[in-house]
């Protein structure tokens, strides 16, 4: 093989292996990012992995929301109608948190099924649901409530 080619082979081999390498990380840093959806079901069913950072939604149900008395630690009870999981959180709850509607938490699944949430989404106005709750009562079988009417 003559030194060009050879010269050229190296040059194209680096490039390569330079693309590859920004590929792979790019890949890394995405996966580690990725926050995946996981209906009350797919958690108590073992679907959704533990110790990483997830995203649960449900309804809440009514009357479970349980408020620390020297605290902000919060604990209520997310259902998708077939199954419920527990999920506790540290802080202040969005004005729009209620019994009885939609939600999604953003947190960690520990080893006794209970959701460690960070960050704790509430609906925008009567009419929105986030869409993966919509779509995870619509495959139990179950369709959204209706809000009641105030007046």
């Amino acid at each position: 093989m003559n030194p060009l080619r050879k010269k050229r082979l190296l040059i194209i081999l680096a490039i390569l292996l330079g693309v590859g390498l920004a590929v792979g990380l790019a890949l890394s840093a995405l996966k580690e990012n990725i926050n995946l959806f996981y209906t009350p079901t797919q958690i108590a069913n073992g679907e959704a992995p533990l110790d990483t950072r997830i995203r649960a939604g449900g309804m809440v149900e009514a009357g479970s929301l349980q408020r620390s008395a020297d605290s902000l630690d919060v604990k209520f009870v997310v259902t998708d109608f077939n199954k419920s999981v527990t999920i506790t959180y540290r802080g202040i709850l969005p004005d729009l948190f209620r019994e009885g509607q939609g939600i999604v938490a953003l947190g960690k699944l520990n080893a006794d099924g209970v959701v460690v949430a960070d960050e704790v989404l509430a609906k925008h106005d009567e009419k929105y649901m986030p869409p993966e709750v919509t779509k995870a009562l619509k495959d139990s079988g179950q369709s959204a409530p209706t809000p009641a009417k105030e007046g």
